[in-house]
This record gives structure tokens, C-alpha cells and sequence, in this order.
């Protein structure tokens, strides 16, 4: 098959040089490398989770300390996407997705080899560094790789699928490497992935150099660099310390106001680190406020979901990342085989306001969860809803974020998309968790009430009161997630009212005529 889009490389056109857009198929290999570098990222984010017991045991890492294995690679990702994808821009984003690539296989090797928590630690912030480089590198080349409607929607399909079940599979991998091999390997793993995307993205990705027009930005960058770094480790502190902590509202604060001196700078400069002509479009804002408040949701389910997967049903770390699978495959099914083929056909809203709807509903249902549910009558259902929910939405989210941008802005659009995805997961796991842990806290002082009462309490009995209130905030928590969700789908329905592809001229790519 072949498609209008192999003909419009303006690039080359603009230099009297006829256009050559490569072959389909070196098209979609180029597709599975951009795939690969992304799930390396996404999975990341979860595949420590379940090592980090045997991690803590080995290493020494105290209760108080061990969170920074998480909060160290969150904060430095989701604190510097901005300046990566900036940098994207400048100095061309094969280079970038190369560089990010390589520096993030490094890391991964430093933390697998750690003989103690500093060097566990500084390994996990180098890691979140590089992919702060690679992941807005590698969504900006998947915008200009793909141009022609049917084949975007395709790739942006498939993109979105990994974006939505990367963290699950990230659990199911975890479990497998940790269980039958060692904690070390779930960091090991992303060395033989990083050397077979590299050799893929040398050989395979069009070389595209940085825009002379664009600037660094740098009291931009040290304003929302800054701003976001303080918002993120205020949101990660507030799961140990609480939110009326002097040093997490002093955090919030600061990052807030950092972040407002930066929107006002923005306004300001010739050279915008973040252009706010990106966020201020319509489509693009609601599909990047759509996006963090989708997160939110989703990282909820799996903190929890993992939880009481294991502490209270006693699944071992391979049964949890299994009982995740099928909300993977949901993801995938809805991302690539409803999204991709509907999106060139009807509106965005069309996909993201259902999906987020169904989501809601998968939330819902996960609440009514006991301390003896079974996984096929109770559990199975709300992630598969979950997950078809979730598949329906990733897909239009980034592909309407992203469409329609002047290719100088190409890799700070995409850093935007993503800061959207990370800043909502550091909501989603302070947030929720705060809220899971008050309400065990409240269940169980009015059901353990007294020394007298709990001494007359069996061990037995104790036990299973202190299960039913974990279950209890659990359950309290995953109904704001539904709540959460159900408000993104209003946003969606209410903000983003872009038509279908095929029916606009939005830069990605000429109105498509295709043959069969």
C-alpha cells in the first residue's frame, strides 16, 4: 500500500531536492524503535516497585529512605522534560534519542551494579535525567515520521498502547526478573534494550539536525525546571511526611509560584523555552490536562492493585504482574485496533470522552473489593474496563496534543505531553495514597477503639480488622481515582473539539487519499 505522504517531504523539497520519503515498511521498523525506547521509559517507572523489598534488604535502604529509589528517577524526569525536549529541538532529535538512549542504559548498568543506597540512588536520578532527553525525543520523531492521516493514527496507536500499558507490563516484567533471576536485572534489562534501539535508530531514523531559530531559553529553563522539580518533590514527600508538612506546602508553593513567574517570563522573551501559543490552543490544552488527569487514575490502580494483589490475596510478584496482563492487552486492543481505526473518521472527543468513561466505571467497580475477593468475579472486570478505557484515550490524546506544531516546537510539544503524564502519576501516588492511608487510619480507630476493646480481640480477629481497613482506604482512594477520571472525561468532552483528521489540515499531514 502507498500513500500521498510519500511525496510531501518538505524538507527536502525546500532545498530543490526531490522528495524520498523512505519505504512503508523501513517506515514502521523505524516506528518499533521509537516503540522501544518508549517502553523502556514507561516501564521503568514500575518495574522497580516490586524489586525494591529485595533491593531494601540487600542495600540496607531504611523505610525512611527507600522511597528515593521512586522519587529520584520521578524527579528528575518529569522536572527536566522541558529542557530536553528544548534541547531536542536545538541539536536534532536522532542525536538527542541516541544520546538519551545510551546515557540511560548507563545509569541503568550503575544502579544494577549499586553496592549501596547512594549509588542506588544517584543511578535512578541519572536515569530520570536521560529520559527526560530520550521520551520527548522520541514523540517528536514518531509527529514528523508520520504525516499521512491513516498511517498517523496507526503509529500513533500503537504509540499510545505502550504509553497506557508500559506501566503494567512493567509490573508483570518486575515480578518474572525478580522472582527468577535477581532484583539487579530489573535494572540490567535496560542495557541489551537501549544497544538493539541505538543500532535500530542509527540505521533506521531519518537524521533530523536542530532549528537555527530555536534558542535556549535560560531563566525559562531555571524557572519551570525549577518550578516543576519543587511541585514533584513536594507531591513525593507528601506521602511520608503528610500535606501540612512545613516542607512539602513550602514546596507546593514555592513550585507554584516559580511556575507562575515562568508562565509570565514566557510572555516576556523572544525565545520561549515552553511557546504558550502550545498550551493556550484548545486542543492541545485539553488534551494535555485531558492526559494528567487520566494518570492520575491509572497510577492509583496500580499502587493499589499491586498492594492488595499481594498483602492482602497473597499473590506472589509473578501472579501480580500476570493479573495486570489482561488490562495490558486491553490497552493495546482499544489503542490499536478501536482508536487507531476510528480516530481518521470521527472526533477526538468522540474517543477520549467514552473511553475515560468507561475508565471511570472500571475505577467504580473496583470499589466495592473485600478482604476474600476473587480475581475473576471482582477484579478481572474493572481492569478490563480499565484498560479498554485507557486505550481509547492515550491515542487521540497524543496524537491531537501534538498535531499541527511548527517543527522548531516539535520536541518541547512532546516534553509538554509527557510532563502532563508524569506530573499527573506524582499527583495520582501522593494524592490517593494520602487519602488510602487516612481512611485506614479513621476505619481503624473507630473499630479498635480502646486498649480494653483490643485487648479482648483475638490475633486472629485483630488481623482481620487491620485487613478490612487497608482494603477500606484502598477501596475510598480508588473512588476519588473514579471521580478524577470521570472529570478528564468531562474535559475532554468540554475542551477538545477538534474534528476528525480526515477533515483538517492540522500539519499532520495533507488530507489523505488511499489506496486499498
Amino acid at each position: 500500500m502507498s500513500s500521498p505522504d510519500e511525496q510531501t517531504d518538505l524538507s527536502g523539497a525546500s532545498r530543490g531536492v526531490p522528495a524520498a520519503e523512505p519505504p512503508s515498511s523501513r517506515r514502521w521498523w523505524a516506528l518499533a524503535v521509537i516503540a522501544l525506547a518508549q517502553l523502556m521509559v514507561v516501564l521503568d517507572a514500575t518495574i522497580v516497585n516490586i524489586a525494591l523489598p529485595s533491593a531494601q534488604r540487600e542495600l540496607g535502604l531504611t523505610n525512611g529512605n527507600r522511597q528515593w529509589v521512586i522519587t529520584a528517577y520521578t524527579l528528575a524526569f518529569g522536572g527536566l522534560l522541558l529542557l530536553g525536549g528544548r534541547i531536542a529541538d536545538l541539536v536534532g532529535r536522532k542525536r538527542t534519542f541516541i544520546i538519551g538512549l545510551v546515557g540511560f542504559a548507563a545509569a541503568s548498568a550503575l544502579g544494577g551494579a549499586a553496592t549501596g543506597p547512594a549509588m542506588l540512588f544517584a543511578s535512578r536520578a541519572l536515569q530520570g535525567v536521560f529520559a527526560a532527553v530520550l521520551a520527548p525525543s522520541a514523540l517528536s520523531l514518531l509527529t514528523t515520521t508520520f504525516t499521512d492521516g491513516r498511517e498517523r493514527a496507526k503509529a500513533f496507536g500503537i504509540y499510545g498502547a505502550i504509553a497506557g500499558a508500559g506501566g503494567a507490563i512493567g509490573l508483570l516484567l518486575g515480578g518474572i526478573l525478580t522472582e527468577y533471576l535477581d532484583w539487579r536485572w530489573c535494572l540490567y534489562v535496560n542495557v541489551p534494550i537501549a544497544v538493539l534501539a541505538v543500532f535500530g535508530a542509527i540505521s533506521l531514523l531519518e537524521d533530523r539536525v536542530g532549528h537555527k531559530e530555536a534558542r535556549l531559553d535560560v531563566p525559562g529553563v531555571l524557572l519551570g525546571c525549577g518550578g516543576l522539580i519543587a511541585v514533584v518533590y513536594g507531591l513525593s514527600e507528601a506521602e511520608s511526611r503528610g500535606w501540612t508538612s512545613a516542607m512539602v506546602l513550602g514546596l507546593l508553593i514555592g513550585g507554584v509560584v516559580l511556575l507562575a513567574v515562568f508562565a509570565w517570563w514566557q510572555t516576556r522573551t523572544t525565545r520561549p523555552l515552553l511557546p504558550l501559543h502550545i498550551v493556550k490552543d484548545r486542543n492541545r490544552g485539553g488534551s494535555m490536562l485531558t492526559m494528567g488527569l487520566a494518570t492520575i487514575g491509572m497510577f492509583g490502580v496500580f499502587l493499589f492493585m499491586t498492594y492488595y494483589l499481594q498483602s492482602i490475596l497473597g499473590y506472589s510478584p509473578v501472579k501480580t504482574g500476570f493479573a495486570f496482563f489482561p488490562m495490558s492487552l486491553a490497552i493495546i486492543v482499544g489503542s490499536t485496533q478501536i482508536s487507531a481505526r476510528l480516530l481518521h473518521h470521527v472526533p477526538p472527543r468522540l474517543l477520549m470522552g467514552p473511553g475515560l468513561l468507561l475508565g471511570a466505571v472500571g475505577l467504580f467497580t473496583l470499589t466495592f473489593l473485600g478482604t476474600e475477593s476473587s480475581y475473576a468475579g471482582h477484579i478481572l472486570p474493572g481492569l478490563l474496563m480499565l484498560g479498554l478505557g485507557l486505550g481509547l484515550t492515550f491515542m487521540p490524546v497524543m496524537a491531537t496534543a501534538t498535531a499541527g506544531v511548527a517543527p522548531k516546537d516539535a520536541g518541547v510539544t512532546s516534553a509538554t505531553v509527557n510532563t502532563a503524564q508524569q506530573v499527573g502519576g506524582s499527583i495520582g501516588t501522593a494524592l490517593l495514597n494520602t487519602i488510602a492511608t487516612t481512611s485506614t487510619a479513621t476505619y481503624l480507630s473507630s473499630h479498635l477503639a480502646g486498649p480494653a476493646r483490643t485487648g479482648q480481640l483475638t490475633p486472629e480477629r485483630k488481623a482481620q480488622i487491620v485487613d478490612s481497613g487497608v482494603v477500606h482506604g484502598f477501596t475510598v482512594a480508588i473512588g476519588w481515582a473514579a471521580l478524577i477520571m470521570l472529570a478528564a472525561s468531562a474535559v475532554a468532552f468540554l475542551l477538545v473539539n477538534a474534528p476528525a483528521p480526515r477533515h483538517r489540515g492540522d500539519g499532520a499531514g495533507t488530507p489523505e487519499v488511499t489506496s486499498v
